[in-house]
């Protein structure tokens, strides 16, 4: 067995954090970076309508992701811990098991979508206007989604396992062949939204190629063998309910989505749609960047917990949340002082705009929180707490916000459904903030005996 990532327990918690933390973070950044640059092309190249109609695909975007982090999410964090208990024979397993579960979880969504496309677009509010673009986008997305599955999860892999800058060098190979692909397809060859989705599609099959070249060499710490592929029922469990809780975040959103993509074509119609994809495209860039950080986490505080050390997870998880308030401060800045400007970017119709920055405003009105409030529940999820991690994250999308976007509207239409998100994410950081506390607590006495 070749040597592990042992200097997750020795060396410096901040330079490990940076080692770890920043090749993610670029990854996770320049992925937003491309989901706006990807809207722009579409706002401009296709049409205002086609961008209401990409923001109707969310909630299907959002059930892939929450069907990929529940094995990518779930193995990588259950590799960390193995790897803390020099675990190493369960850390192969792990691999195979990842491959195989992307794989039937991927044919299993990929199906009944396809079947049910169009109703189900519908019922996530897509007028008839809307609806060509939505479909047209989402068939191609979903007919690749077993390949989307087997990425992510691979390369969340690849970052536990000790190679931040190769997962970092596959995300970045992605995107650079969709920045090509995405303006030759709309631009050049006129396939409009379809074009935006295959250079998704075609980028991603590229990088996975090698990504299972790169597991199948026998040199690497983990790789691909026989025998490793048969699901096995204690990893299989572990990876699911360490996994479980960003899949019921992500299915979370989820329904909120459609919650608010039926509200804002009620109170606002198709244009409003279109705004509400700019604002959440904008905000991602900002949660994507946290992503990051809590990418880098995850391992140094798996392994150290998994080892007992717990005074180090405590630095790591301290230092990750003041990364996370500086970067959420940095967004809020930018966006209550430009918001025009941010909202142009994506589309030149006056009208769109006009209702992209009041919500951009209330959006990021209490973003700093937010920081706290992710990262936090990365870290649970880290050390295999993944029922805190659940707690937390659904208290603030189903207890708080679904309520507040029912209601609120009533009372002030469309403002009230940008009014609910800050609001939510208010209420949720002051019960992420006293969970926080005990835990640490808790870390702090079991590192002092």
């Amino acid at each position: 067995m070749k040597s592990a990532p042992l200097s997750l327990g020795t060396a410096d918690v901040g330079k490990l954090l940076a080692q770890y933390a920043i090749p993610a973070i670029i990854s996770m950044a320049a992925a937003s970076i491309y989901n706006i640059t990807d809207s722009i092309f579409i706002g401009h190249g296709v049409g205002p309508l086609a961008l209401s109609g990409l923001t109707i695909t969310f909630p299907l975007m959002n059930l892939g992701a929450a069907f990929g982090t529940l094995v990518g999410v779930g193995g990588s964090a259950l590799l960390s811990l193995r790897l803390g208990q020099k675990d190493y024979e369960a850390a192969n397993y792990i691999l195979g098991n990842v491959v195989s579960l992307n794989f039937l979880m991927g044919i299993g969504l990929t199906v009944p979508v396809l079947v049910f496309l169009e109703p189900i677009l519908v019922f996530f509010g897509a007028s008839e206007n809307v609806l060509p673009y939505a479909y047209d986008f989402m068939t191609i997305i979903i007919a690749g989604n077993v390949v989307t599955h087997m990425y992510w999860g691979l390369n969340a892999l690849m970052r536990s396992s000790g190679h931040p800058k190769k997962s970092m060098y596959a995300t970045l190979v992605t995107i650079g062949i969709n920045l090509v692909l995405n303006p030759l397809f709309i631009f050049v060859f006129h396939w409009g939204i379809k074009g935006s989705a295959f250079a998704t599609v075609l980028s991603q099959i590229v990088v996975l190629a090698w990504q299972f070249i790169f597991f199948s060499d026998k040199n690497n710490f983990i790789c691909l063998r026989r025998g490793i592929f048969g699901l096995r029922h204690r990893i299989v469990s572990g990876i699911l309910s360490i996994g479980m809780a960003p899949f019921l975040l992500n299915s979370a959103t989820c329904v909120i989505v459609i919650l608010i993509n039926r509200e804002l074509s009620v109170y606002g119609g198709d244009l409003a749609i279109g705004a509400y994809g700019i604002v959440n495209r904008v905000a991602f860039l900002f949660v994507m960047v946290i992503f990051g950080i809590n990418q880098g986490m995850q391992p140094i505080a798996g392994y150290n917990y998994g080892a007992g050390l717990y005074g180090r997870v405590v630095e790591a998880l301290r230092k990750s949340v003041i990364s996370a308030v500086a970067v959420m401060t940095a967004g809020f800045l930018i966006v209550e002082i430009f918001p025009h400007y941010v909202a142009s970017m994506f589309s030149g119709e006056q009208e769109l705009i006009d209702l992209a920055v009041p919500g951009l405003r209330y959006v990021f009105f209490v973003f700093p929180f937010n920081g706290v409030q992710i990262v936090a529940a990365a870290f649970f999820q880290s050390i295999g707490k993944a029922y805190k991690t659940i707690f937390l994250s659904l208290t603030r999308q189903v207890l708080f916000l679904i309520p507040l976007v029912i209601i609120l509207p009533k009372f002030f239409g469309i403002k009230g459904i940008w009014m609910s998100m800050p609001l939510s994410d208010s209420m949720a950081f002051a019960v992420c903030a006293g969970v926080l506390y005990f835990e640490i607590r808790k870390m702090r006495k079991g590192a002092a005996k």
